[in-house]
């Protein structure tokens, strides 16, 4: 197993819609598995941080996120196939622009569609945090960054000042009901009509 350099913003290699798993059995999986739980780990005791990583970031553009909280998660093929009636504002920040938090809106309640590293289709319903953090991820595998995504007047701020001015305050905002409807498109992930 190799421990990657996170591919950062401007890298193509981030604009790029991963292609899909075929066999999760092949090599390359097993591989690109392996690099992505050293790398995630690697990041993690540099800088005391960091829940997950997304294929293109290590430079594979391939549909599997890496997730480590209480245990390792391998997602194949994730994709989002519902979405709750609540929106919630998050301070997100990434390894591929480290210095950078961006206040994006997410969906608080989400149901996620993948295929585990047996083969299983498995079906998880994730809230809060976890909703988050799946939804950025699999963002990743459709070449979306959190930039895309910001939201409100002044989205941006850098961490050092993200610490000094709102730190205390969390990065998780209410749960608050849609006032738009969401219309879903299962190629992608869902999308606020205007």
């Amino acid at each position: 197993m190799t421990i990657h350099r996170i591919r950062l913003l401007g890298d193509p290699i981030l604009r790029m819609r991963s292609e899909p798993v075929t066999n999760h059995r092949s090599p390359a999986v097993r591989l690109v598995a392996g690099d992505l739980r050293e790398t995630l780990r690697d990041l993690q005791a540099r800088h005391g941080m960091g829940r997950g990583l997304a294929g293109p970031q290590i430079g594979a553009p391939m549909r599997m996120v890496y997730i480590e909280i209480d245990e390792p998660w391998l997602l194949l093929n994730p994709e989002i196939v519902d979405v709750g009636t609540e929106d919630f504002l998050v301070w997100d920040s990434c390894f591929s622009f480290p210095d950078l938090m961006v206040h994006v809106q997410r969906a608080y309640r989400i149901k996620v569609k993948f295929m585990d590293d047996r083969g299983e289709e498995q079906i998880v319903e994730a809230e809060g945090p976890l909703s988050e953090l799946l939804q950025h991820e699999i963002d990743h595998l459709d070449g979306v960054l959190i930039v895309d995504r910001a939201a409100a007047l002044d989205p941006f701020c850098l961490r050092e000042e993200w610490n000094k001015r709102y730190s205390e305050v969390g990065l998780y905002g209410e749960p608050t009901p849609r006032h738009e409807p969401v219309e879903f498109n299962r190629e992608a992930h869902p999308v606020h009509s205007r």
